[in-house]
């Protein structure tokens, strides 16, 4: 099922022994826009410790009643390597994390260098100064941060990112949900983020190769109803794209 990331934020999590914290963000790969992290808010638990979860790591969540568990006790979790809040997570961090709580490394299925392969759109970083600053490049993305980035159309700017669509079973992006309302008043649109052909992570902007008029007139979305696979089969045959459900 397809559900809104913000509609997640503040869900409970679970350890084995205890209620760990809430969730408070999530951190996405520039590479494929597939949910890396999950991050938890610990309240006063561990101050000053950014606490991840993989995805793989949590059991199915109850929905109805808005929680997440964790096969890790407190102690598990207290004694992982610690990570600082408000920095960048590098892939030597990642390392160490995915070996202490053996989770099976997601580059594994890129190159044996642990570089993701050059995604198709152009991801413009701020250039290095350094072999070392390069190594240590951002690749996960917090989704709080990205949201409010600018959407430019082929032909000028159109609104800017509200919020997130994700698969609960995939724990992908599958959608950015784009608000046009300094274009268009009222009006929600949403698209796949692998449709953008650029992203400018530190102009935070986002540009697609779409005319405005053309989304203009693109199936509206309604945030108070759940996307349905016919709300999604009008989407992509208004735009003439192939469907994702059946891609060989």
């Amino acid at each position: 099922m397809l559900r809104s990331a913000k509609e997640v934020l503040g869900y409970y999590i679970h350890a084995t022994d205890d209620v760990m914290g809430k969730v408070d963000d999530f951190l996405f790969d520039d590479a494929s826009w597939a949910i890396r992290y999950v991050v938890v808010d610990t309240g006063n638990w561990l101050p000053g410790r950014l606490v991840v979860l993989a995805p793989a790591a949590l059991g199915q969540p109850d929905w109805a009643h808005q929680t997440m568990t964790v096969k890790l006790s407190k102690n598990q979790i207290e004694n992982s390597p610690s990570l600082a809040q408000h920095q960048p997570i590098s892939r030597q961090q990642e390392l160490k994390l995915h070996e202490y709580y053996m989770w099976a490394p997601y580059w594994s299925q890129y190159t044996t260098s642990m570089q993701p392969p050059a995604p198709a759109m152009a991801l413009v970083q701020k250039a290095p100064t350094d072999a070392g600053e390069e190594q240590e490049r951002q690749h996960l993305h917090s989704m709080r941060e990205v949201i409010g980035y600018n959407i430019h159309a082929s032909d000028g700017g159109i609104g800017h990112v509200e919020d997130f669509i994700i698969g609960d079973d995939t724990w992908k992006i599958q959608y950015l949900i784009i608000d046009t309302k300094n274009w268009l008043p009222g009006k929600k649109v949403i698209l796949p983020p692998d449709w953008a052909h650029q992203v400018d992570w530190y102009e935070k902007s986002i540009y697609v190769d779409l005319t405005k008029k053309v989304i203009q007139s693109a199936p509206e979305y309604d945030p108070s109803t759940p996307i349905n696979r016919d709300y999604e089969q009008r989407m992509y045959d208004y735009y003439g794209r192939p469907r994702y459900w059946t891609k060989t």
